[in-house]
Protein backbone atom coordinates (compact mmCIF):
# COMPACT_ATOMS: atom_id res chain seq x y z
CA UNK A 1 0.00 0.00 0.00
CA UNK A 2 2.71 2.47 1.00
CA UNK A 3 4.78 1.52 -2.06
CA UNK A 4 1.78 2.17 -4.33
CA UNK A 5 1.29 5.61 -2.80
CA UNK A 6 4.96 6.46 -3.34
CA UNK A 7 4.71 5.40 -7.00
CA UNK A 8 1.55 7.49 -7.44
CA UNK A 9 3.25 10.52 -5.85
CA UNK A 10 6.26 10.11 -8.16
CA UNK A 11 3.95 9.90 -11.17
CA UNK A 12 2.06 13.04 -10.07
CA UNK A 13 5.38 14.81 -9.47
CA UNK A 14 6.54 13.97 -12.98
CA UNK A 15 3.26 15.25 -14.42
CA UNK A 16 3.69 18.51 -12.50
CA UNK A 17 7.22 19.01 -13.82
CA UNK A 18 6.10 18.23 -17.37
CA UNK A 19 3.28 20.78 -17.06
CA UNK A 20 5.69 23.35 -15.63
CA UNK A 21 8.14 22.70 -18.47
CA UNK A 22 5.41 23.05 -21.10
CA UNK A 23 4.25 26.27 -19.50
CA UNK A 24 7.78 27.71 -19.50
CA UNK A 25 8.38 26.65 -23.12
CA UNK A 26 5.06 28.19 -24.19
CA UNK A 27 5.86 31.41 -22.35
CA UNK A 28 9.31 31.65 -23.95
CA UNK A 29 7.82 31.02 -27.41
CA UNK A 30 5.18 33.71 -26.90
CA UNK A 31 7.83 36.14 -25.66
CA UNK A 32 9.92 35.44 -28.76
CA UNK A 33 6.98 35.70 -31.17
CA UNK A 34 5.53 38.83 -29.59
CA UNK A 35 8.42 40.80 -28.08
CA UNK A 36 6.28 43.96 -27.84
CA UNK A 37 4.05 42.16 -25.31
CA UNK A 38 6.99 40.94 -23.21
CA UNK A 39 6.74 43.53 -20.41
CA UNK A 40 3.01 42.93 -20.00
CA UNK A 41 3.42 39.13 -20.06
CA UNK A 42 6.26 39.21 -17.52
CA UNK A 43 4.41 41.65 -15.25
CA UNK A 44 1.24 39.55 -15.28
CA UNK A 45 3.17 36.33 -14.69
CA UNK A 46 5.05 37.84 -11.74
CA UNK A 47 1.81 39.19 -10.31
CA UNK A 48 0.20 35.73 -10.40
CA UNK A 49 3.34 34.16 -8.97
CA UNK A 50 3.38 36.62 -6.06
CA UNK A 51 -0.32 35.99 -5.41
CA UNK A 52 0.26 32.23 -5.37
CA UNK A 53 3.38 32.55 -3.19
CA UNK A 54 1.43 34.55 -0.61
CA UNK A 55 -1.57 32.23 -0.51
CA UNK A 56 0.14 28.86 -0.94
CA UNK A 57 1.51 28.53 2.63
CA UNK A 58 -1.95 29.19 4.03
CA UNK A 59 -3.40 26.58 1.66
CA UNK A 60 -0.87 24.01 2.86
CA UNK A 61 -1.71 24.73 6.50
CA UNK A 62 -5.46 24.55 5.83
CA UNK A 63 -5.05 21.31 3.91
CA UNK A 64 -3.03 19.81 6.76
CA UNK A 65 -5.68 20.83 9.29
CA UNK A 66 -8.45 19.57 7.04
CA UNK A 67 -6.74 16.22 6.60
CA UNK A 68 -6.37 15.77 10.35
CA UNK A 69 -9.64 17.27 11.58
CA UNK A 70 -12.12 15.96 9.01
CA UNK A 71 -12.53 12.20 9.07
CA UNK A 72 -13.05 10.02 6.03
CA UNK A 73 -16.28 8.75 7.58
CA UNK A 74 -17.61 12.32 7.93
CA UNK A 75 -16.88 13.10 4.27
CA UNK A 76 -18.36 9.80 3.07
CA UNK A 77 -21.50 10.35 5.14
CA UNK A 78 -22.07 13.98 4.17
CA UNK A 79 -20.53 14.17 0.68
CA UNK A 80 -20.13 10.55 -0.45
CA UNK A 81 -21.95 8.57 -3.15
CA UNK A 82 -24.90 7.85 -0.84
CA UNK A 83 -25.29 11.36 0.60
CA UNK A 84 -28.04 12.27 -1.93
CA UNK A 85 -29.72 15.66 -1.42
CA UNK A 86 -27.91 16.22 1.90
CA UNK A 87 -24.56 15.97 0.07
CA UNK A 88 -25.65 18.44 -2.57
CA UNK A 89 -26.74 20.97 0.07
CA UNK A 90 -23.51 20.52 2.05
CA UNK A 91 -21.39 20.88 -1.12
CA UNK A 92 -23.20 24.11 -2.09
CA UNK A 93 -22.80 25.44 1.44
CA UNK A 94 -19.08 24.57 1.60
CA UNK A 95 -18.47 26.19 -1.78
CA UNK A 96 -20.52 29.35 -1.16
CA UNK A 97 -19.03 30.36 2.19
CA UNK A 98 -15.35 30.97 1.47
CA UNK A 99 -14.09 33.91 -0.46
CA UNK A 100 -10.89 33.92 -2.41
CA UNK A 101 -9.56 32.71 -5.71
CA UNK A 102 -10.76 29.43 -7.18
CA UNK A 103 -7.27 27.89 -7.14
CA UNK A 104 -7.59 27.65 -3.37
CA UNK A 105 -10.55 25.28 -3.85
CA UNK A 106 -8.75 22.70 -6.01
CA UNK A 107 -6.53 21.21 -3.26
CA UNK A 108 -9.58 21.08 -1.00
CA UNK A 109 -11.56 19.31 -3.71
CA UNK A 110 -8.74 16.80 -4.12
CA UNK A 111 -8.70 16.13 -0.38
CA UNK A 112 -12.48 15.71 -0.37
CA UNK A 113 -12.25 13.25 -3.25
CA UNK A 114 -9.51 11.25 -1.50
CA UNK A 115 -11.74 11.02 1.57
CA UNK A 116 -14.66 9.66 -0.45
CA UNK A 117 -16.70 12.62 -1.71
CA UNK A 118 -18.66 11.89 -4.87
CA UNK A 119 -17.81 13.54 -8.17
CA UNK A 120 -21.24 15.18 -8.07
CA UNK A 121 -20.41 16.93 -4.81
CA UNK A 122 -16.90 17.85 -5.94
CA UNK A 123 -18.32 19.54 -9.06
CA UNK A 124 -20.94 21.32 -6.96
CA UNK A 125 -18.34 22.42 -4.41
CA UNK A 126 -16.01 23.85 -7.09
CA UNK A 127 -18.83 25.45 -9.08
CA UNK A 128 -20.39 27.00 -5.99
CA UNK A 129 -16.95 28.39 -5.06
CA UNK A 130 -16.69 29.94 -8.52
CA UNK A 131 -20.29 31.13 -9.00
CA UNK A 132 -22.01 31.52 -5.64
CA UNK A 133 -20.54 33.58 -2.84
CA UNK A 134 -22.71 34.92 -0.07
CA UNK A 135 -21.04 38.40 -0.10
CA UNK A 136 -21.34 38.45 -3.91
CA UNK A 137 -25.03 37.60 -3.70
CA UNK A 138 -25.62 40.55 -1.38
CA UNK A 139 -23.85 42.92 -3.75
CA UNK A 140 -25.78 41.47 -6.69
CA UNK A 141 -29.01 42.01 -4.73
CA UNK A 142 -28.09 45.64 -4.06
CA UNK A 143 -27.18 46.50 -7.67
CA UNK A 144 -29.44 44.23 -9.74
CA UNK A 145 -32.40 43.58 -7.47
CA UNK A 146 -33.96 40.57 -5.80
CA UNK A 147 -35.76 39.25 -8.89
CA UNK A 148 -32.55 39.11 -10.94
CA UNK A 149 -30.45 37.70 -8.09
CA UNK A 150 -32.96 34.96 -7.25
CA UNK A 151 -33.45 34.00 -10.92
CA UNK A 152 -29.71 33.80 -11.57
CA UNK A 153 -29.03 31.99 -8.29
CA UNK A 154 -31.84 29.50 -8.92
CA UNK A 155 -30.68 28.76 -12.47
CA UNK A 156 -27.08 28.47 -11.28
CA UNK A 157 -28.03 25.95 -8.60
CA UNK A 158 -30.15 23.89 -11.02
CA UNK A 159 -27.51 23.76 -13.76
CA UNK A 160 -24.59 23.16 -11.40
CA UNK A 161 -26.51 20.23 -9.90
CA UNK A 162 -27.31 18.79 -13.33
CA UNK A 163 -23.67 19.21 -14.36
CA UNK A 164 -22.49 17.46 -11.19
CA UNK A 165 -24.83 14.49 -11.71
CA UNK A 166 -23.86 14.13 -15.39
CA UNK A 167 -20.12 14.33 -14.66
CA UNK A 168 -20.52 11.79 -11.86
CA UNK A 169 -22.24 9.36 -14.26
CA UNK A 170 -19.60 9.93 -16.96
CA UNK A 171 -16.69 9.35 -14.58
CA UNK A 172 -18.34 6.33 -12.94
CA UNK A 173 -18.82 4.72 -16.36
CA UNK A 174 -15.19 5.43 -17.21
CA UNK A 175 -13.86 3.16 -14.43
Amino acid sequence: MKNTMMQKNKKNGKKSFILLGLTLITTILILMLMPEKSPEIIETSLSYFKQMALIFPAILILMGLFTVWVSKEFVMTHLGENSALKGIVVAFFLGAIPTGPIFVAFPMAQALRKKGASYTNIVIFLSAWACIKIPQELIELQFLGAKFMLARLGMTIVFITIMGVVINKLLKNEK
